[in-house]
């Protein structure tokens, strides 16, 4: 149902310009200039009125018992008394006419104020759903308006949205739960894959080249299919917002244990590492797995999509003038690339340059994976493309005490505020 004006009233405000501006001064303005018409109306009417009355009640007065001696003295008398009537008549219909333009007046500048109040408590009820409205995000489903009062218009569009908004919810839940199902369900087969192609090549005899050949190459698809399905594992877990391994954790340790992790990787690309820097400072409140995993595949990706011989930098401090925040930025040599297109590369299966074309080992949801858990961390992720080629990703997230022991972020919830 709409709300608004009926169609009639809308039709009068666009034919006086009101169009603009907000609900309450459309109906503000409205109000007044309906009262002004009405009021301008009753002016004339009793104008009109006042006027003809004059004429209609202009008789000669009683002379009593001083009669004029002649019958010209009688006329004289009489067409003077009339002047003299009408010249009254005249003068206190304009001071009518004045006072009740003036007492018009008022009334419009006080009709304007209660139009004004009136229309900010009949909107009230959708300014108030509104502001509900937006703070409802995809994380936060389960809220609802639960607008109370009389079960009028404005109680059926609250009751319609809830609905709506419990239809998402168990949409959106179907839809991770089938995601995190699947993904485990396949795993089976995957396994089962493997240990097959494993006892084919641990029989006795020599394996032919070509079969050989054809084996690594179907393991290395299941790897990647495996961790393909990990990734949907990882991102309906942080989807659902619930973690059960928070800690404090040092954000500088992870990126370190990433990078020494894959030092053989690095080194086979001829990669430099200019810089390993580390806050001390920089303590963060999360998930041990998923925030590792952040750390993981930021490196991974900065050394997937780097040039032969290229460079990475990886540093860790505080942010902000109370260190309320850390970061942690790894920047890498490659490509130059396109900074209108780089936010895409944290939506899932989403790569630019000719290196980011899918056709490597990742699975395509690095980032996007990297980006669902800062956000359920209540942290930000910045990429930005560097002028000389490369990318620079940055993670911003809450700064804990190292030292604390008692209170934490609230992490349980996992979603974004």
């Amino acid at each position: 149902m709409k709300w608004g004006p009926p169609r009639r009233l809308a039709g009068l405000t666009a034919r006086l310009g009101l169009r603009r501006g907000t609900a309450r001064t459309r109906f503000t303005a409205l109000y007044v200039t309906l009262f002004l018409l009405s009021g301008t109306a009753l002016l004339a009417i009793a104008a009109v009125v006042a006027s003809g009355g004059s004429r209609s009640s202009q008789t000669a007065p009683d002379g009593g018992t001083d009669q004029p001696a002649t019958a010209a003295q009688a006329q004289g008398r009489i067409d003077e008394l009339e002047q003299q009537l009408t010249q009254a008549h005249d003068t206190q219909s304009r001071q009518i006419v004045i006072g009740s333009a003036i007492a018009l007046g008022v009334m419009v500048v006080i009709s304007a104020g209660l139009g004004w109040f009136v229309a900010g408590r009949v909107l009230r009820p959708l300014r108030v759903m509104a502001a509900a409205t937006r703070r409802i995000t995809a994380d936060s489903l389960h809220e609802r308006l639960a607008i109370g009062g009389p079960g009028d218009e404005v109680k059926d569009l609250a009751d319609t949205i809830d609905d709506l908004l419990g239809r998402l919810e168990g949409s959106f839940d179907a839809q991770r739960l089938f995601v995190a199902n699947a993904s485990h369900e396949l795993r089976t087969p995957l396994t089962t894959m493997r240990a097959s192609l494993d006892v084919a090549l641990a029989k006795p005899g020599p394996v032919p080249e070509t079969t050989a050949t054809l084996a690594a190459r179907i393991r290395a698809e299941l790897d990647q299919v495996d961790r393909l399905l990990e990734s949907f594992l990882v991102l309906a877990r942080t989807q659902h917002g619930k973690f059960t391994d928070s800690a404090r954790l040092a954000l500088g340790q992870l990126a370190l244990t990433a990078l020494t992790g894959r030092a053989k990787d690095i080194a086979a690309k001829g990669l430099t590492v200019r810089e390993n820097r580390s806050d001390d400072s920089a303590w963060v409140w999360g998930s041990q797995t998923l925030l590792r995993r952040v750390a993981d595949n930021v490196v991974d990706n900065a050394i997937a999509h780097n040039d032969p011989g290229g460079w990475i930098s990886v540093a860790v401090r505080a942010e902000g003038d109370d260190a309320g925040a850390v970061s942690l930025v790894v920047e890498s040599s490659g490509p130059v690339l396109d900074q209108l297109r780089v936010a895409d590369l944290a939506q899932p299966f989403r790569r630019l340059g000719a290196d980011r074309t899918g056709t490597g080992q990742g699975s395509g949801l690095g980032l996007s994976i990297v980006a669902a858990i800062t956000q359920a961390h209540h942290g930000t992720l910045d990429l930005r493309a560097r002028p000389d080629g490369g990318l620079r990703v940055t993670i911003t997230l809450p700064r804990t005490d190292g030292r604390a022991t008692a209170e934490a972020p609230d992490t349980e919830t996992g979603a974004a505020r």
